[in-house]
């Protein structure tokens, strides 16, 4: 069986991709902490926050720039947990990373906040999300995609992008933008699951392999081409995947549909509990203050 040494340095570990992530790192730590003072609004960036960035920035680039970015194009399990972290694991992640005065700045561009005001709508953003996923993942739309480089990097942020605004309402910190509270924040993660399980049955459920990329030699061997170097790829003269696994198309594809959908409910099983004892603590302190109030009527304002 080959090992991906075969393909060499660059295709492995990504290194202009590494160093975008490096150059938006230290201008989020500038900005973030030397200029913040520009601002009049400007707080200190705390340390969750600058830890929370840089485990988003960790990840980021371990799911797109190490090997297993090269895994996906070779697995079609591997592509499933890299596409779980890309809309799962790194938004939420990305949003608790940025202060609240930084995303207020960045409202203040009109096609930002536009977006952010339509596309976090809860039923928008459930439907958006989940819609672009699953349309991403029919058989014929998923070929044609991953054989175009710009596609494929334009559909992969737009993803990013649209898990944003899905994990907007649960998770922002900013009072103004808190369109979800208590039951609803629940009722919008059951629903979220709901629509995401569709695309996952499809491909567990499946008797056959649906995607060229992994089964037909011709589409695998462009998309490849393009991930590694076209003549880098024809020097090594490989006929398929098969050659990097033992695992047979049918059950690489299922495992990939299991594991996304285990993912996908460990995720939200924990943010439903982070959401469910907010609520309660919420509630709490509620119950205290009215208590106090009726015991002291000077405490009411």
């Amino acid at each position: 069986m080959l090992t991906l040494d075969i393909f060499g340095f660059k295709a492995l570990w990504s290194p202009y991709f590494l160093l975008s992530l490096i150059v938006i790192t230290v201008c989020y730590f500038i900005l973030t902490t030397k200029y913040r003072s520009l601002f009049p609004d400007g707080e200190a960036l705390t340390k969750t926050q600058g830890a929370l960035f840089l485990l988003s920035i960790i990840l980021l680039y371990a799911i797109k720039g190490s090997p297993i970015d090269l895994l996906a194009h070779l697995m079609f399990w591997v592509h499933m947990i890299q596409m779980a972290a890309l809309v799962l694991i790194v938004p939420p992640i990305f949003i608790l990373s940025i202060p609240n005065w930084v995303w207020r700045k960045l409202f203040c561009f009109r096609a930002i906040n536009f977006a952010f005001t339509v596309l976090t709508k809860p039923l928008i953003a459930l439907i958006v999300f989940n819609g672009l996923f699953s349309f991403y993942h029919v058989p014929m739309i998923f070929d044609h995609v991953m054989q175009n480089v710009w596609f494929h990097a334009g559909y992969s942020i737009l993803l990013f992008l649209v898990a944003t605004f899905m994990w907007w309402p649960l998770l922002n910190q900013m009072p103004e933008h808190q369109t979800l509270t208590g039951l609803k924040k629940v009722g919008y993660i059951f629903a979220d699951g709901i629509l995401l399980t569709p695309a996952c049955a499809l491909i567990i459920f499946a008797n056959t392999p649906m995607y060229g990329t992994y089964s037909d030699p011709n589409v695998w061997g462009q998309v490849m081409s393009l991930c590694v170097g076209s003549a880098n790829f024809e020097s090594l003269n490989l006929s398929g995947p098969e050659l990097f696994s033992s695992m047979s198309l049918l059950h690489d594809q299922q495992l990939g549909g299991v594991l996304m959908k285990i993912i996908q409910e460990i995720i939200y099983g924990v943010i439903l509990g982070h959401v469910f004892f907010e609520w309660y603590r919420k509630d709490q302190a509620d119950s205290e203050l009215e208590m106090q109030q009726s015991l002291n009527p000077s405490l009411i304002k």
